[in-house]
């Protein structure tokens, strides 16, 4: 069970659409009103059901506890999806938002909001320390021999991490390398945030991040309840922007040498070279049973990979070689409470690249290179310098014999960088870089990442015949240029909510813009000009033709992100020009409009936008033809 509970003023709610899975209500239940309530939303979790009496007792007690510290003595019972990716069954929700119903009202006033129907509801938090808590409520199952015998596989290397012993510090650009103890994070919030977050190993989310309710409000993504946690459903224009990033990803690779290809997503657990490897890589990994068979779902590209590099023949003329796999998806079994949003997910869009080098120093090159590629691609994904920490992680002896080269990973980001060192190698890798955003939970989730793998070309008999005509065993560079898809637009709708909290206007690159104009005809005689226009701009345009005020349908493009808002009445008609918002210049409450021709703002757009991938609107032109997704 997930509860968020909020000491109110008051709480008022009304039922506006029904869905499939709604509860029969009474008149009376369509709407309420409670005023000095702690409001509880609740979500009901798959893990309830296998004992709801206890989940009912154990909540009652918090809400209990919570109600007794608050001096509380009414509860609004709200039920709220949202907090969990894992749900259970309408059936067994209703059953206990009931139960607690009842059982509350031993003691307190009670009003309970209806399950299974889309409501507009007000709340006004209280805003003292103990106005918003959340509380995660967990039942003890008994594990029958049966379920024993499925016990999740865990590798080496996950064991490994656990155990390892790590040696902080911080690397400054002119080659200082202090302690975290006697480095002064005056001035680097988001660097000290990240330190705290690495040091402490807590991976685990408490609260709703920001960016779960934008890409809801957006019709970017959602849950999908109706498959397993971390699997998302993505919308139009969810889809849109993600097939946008993964060209562009692809572009950029194929720029540098990259050889695109495609590989199976599970393998044979018992392959004897595979199974070295799940023990080398940090990560849990689906399994599943087919013709007798003990399968595994891939958790990156590298399987593929490597037994295509181990049948191909290769020349020292061929290095380095790049191949590149958009995985759509990786499967990795992320533990519960760790599995929120577009953060952290079991099924994920990875662009995996994979270089072989020669030798060390040649590896060194193009992992010199590819930290470059990095940098430009989150960039232009719209994702600075200034949003993200660097993570530089290597053994001691590494480091030792290449200094020079470490600091100067530092000197190129021009500010501090997270060291973190090991007497001894845990893993496959000797030298790897990540760049870590940081969210508005304070929680980092690394992005773009290279490796520099000492292990797996031999592992796998990865050979390249060298000038003296002899096989030798190549370096391997590992390479996601931007990260996981997904978590790119978790990263970008989180940052939009920072700039909104510091005052500013949020708006994704208007490469990415699911909507990049929309036309907004004053009435229906200009709405003939409305479609000539949209033509004339050449990108993606869109035209509110619905029966709704200027000023509203104005609003909802404000709400929409919508980079250029294009109005258009006898004025405008008159003159042959446009009244156009301009968002980027705009700030909250003071849009920045300009008089332009149709013909000045398709430039404006296409210089914004050169070099970037294109695809057309995703939805239907007119807005009064689209349905809601959410």
């Amino acid at each position: 069970m997930q509860i968020l509970l909020i000491h109110s003023d008051y709480i008022a709610y009304e039922v506006k659409k029904e869905t499939p899975v709604a509860e029969k209500i009474d008149e009376q239940m369509r709407s309420g009103r409670l005023d000095e309530a702690l409001t509880v939303f609740i979500a009901v979790e798959k893990s309830d059901e296998s004992d709801p009496k206890r989940a009912v007792a154990s909540t009652l007690d918090e809400i209990k506890k919570v109600a007794s510290q608050l001096k509380a003595q009414n509860i609004m019972l709200y039920p709220y999806a949202h907090l969990s990716s894992s749900l259970s069954s309408p059936k067994v929700a209703i059953a206990v938002l009931k139960d607690l119903e009842i059982a509350l009202k031993d003691e307190f006033t009670v009003k309970r909001a209806p399950f299974g129907f889309y409501k507009a509801f007000e709340i006004k938090c209280k805003g003292h320390p103990l106005s918003e808590l959340s509380r995660t409520i967990t039942i003890d199952e008994t594990i029958t021999p049966k379920a024993a015998a499925k016990e999740e596989i865990v590798s080496e290397a996950i064991k490994a991490e656990e155990k390892a012993k790590s040696y902080w510090y911080v690397l400054t650009p002119d080659g200082q390398m202090q302690t975290f103890e006697d480095f002064d994070f005056t001035g680097y919030d988001n660097l000290r945030k990240f330190k705290d977050y690495e040091v402490s190993k807590s991976r685990e989310v408490d609260r709703i991040p920001p960016h779960v309710e934008l890409m809801r409000r957006l019709e970017i993504a959602d849950y999908e309840p109706g498959s397993d946690s971390g699997n998302m459903r993505f919308y139009p224009k969810g889809r849109m922007i993600k097939s946008l990033l993964e060209t562009y990803v692809l572009e950029r690779s194929a720029s540098i040498g990259a050889m695109e290809v495609e590989t199976p997503i599970m393998y044979d657990m018992n392959h004897a070279t595979l199974k070295k490897y799940l023990d080398r890589f940090p990560a849990r990994q689906y399994s599943i049973e087919s013709d007798k068979k003990s399968l595994f779902l891939r958790f990156a590209a590298c399987f593929g990979q490597f037994l295509m590099n181990h049948d191909m023949t290769i020349s020292y003329r061929d290095l380095p070689l790049k191949m590149i796999e958009l995985t759509r998806y990786s499967f990795r079994k992320e533990q519960r409470g760790e599995v929120v949003g577009l953060r952290r997910l079991r099924a994920f869009t990875m662009p995996d690249m994979h270089t072989l080098a020669s030798d060390m120093e040649q590896a060194m090159m193009e992992f010199r290179q590819q930290y470059d590629m990095c940098i430009s691609v989150l960039k232009d994904m719209g994702i600075g310098l200034e949003d993200y920490e660097v993570a530089i992680r290597f053994t001691r002896d590494f480091y030792e014999a290449n200094k020079a080269f470490i600091t100067e990973l530092a000197r190129i980001v021009d500010k501090p960088v997270i060291i973190e060192m090991w007497d001894q190698r845990f893993f496959y890798f000797v030298l790897k870089f990540e760049f870590n955003y940081i969210d508005a939970l304070d929680k980092a989730s690394a992005l773009s990442t290279v490796q520099i793998d000492v292990e797996n070309a031999e592992r796998y008999d990865i050979n390249y015949i060298n000038e003296q005509g002899n096989a030798k065993h190549p370096l391997i560079l590992h390479c996601s240029p931007s990260g996981a898809i997904e978590r790119i637009i978790y990263g970008l709708l989180e940052k939009n909510h920072m700039i909104t909290r510091s005052g500013g206007v949020p708006m994704l690159p208007v490469w990415l813009s699911p909507t990049q104009v929309r036309v907004i005809p004053i009435a229906e005689r200009h709405r003939g000009t409305a479609d000539e226009v949209a033509h004339m701009l050449g990108c993606r345009v869109d035209i509110d033709d619905r029966d709704e005020t200027v000023g509203k349908r104005i609003r909802d493009a404000g709400r929409e992100w919508i980079p250029y808002v294009a109005v258009l009445g006898d004025e405008e008609l008159a003159k042959g020009e446009l009244t156009v918002t301009i968002r980027s210049e705009s700030e909250p409450k003071k849009p920045k409009q300009v008089k332009m021709k149709a013909w000045d703002l398709s430039a404006r757009i296409q210089t914004e936008t050169a070099g970037l991938p294109y695809k057309s609107i995703p939805l239907p032109v007119y807005l009064s033809t689209r349905p809601k997704f959410v």
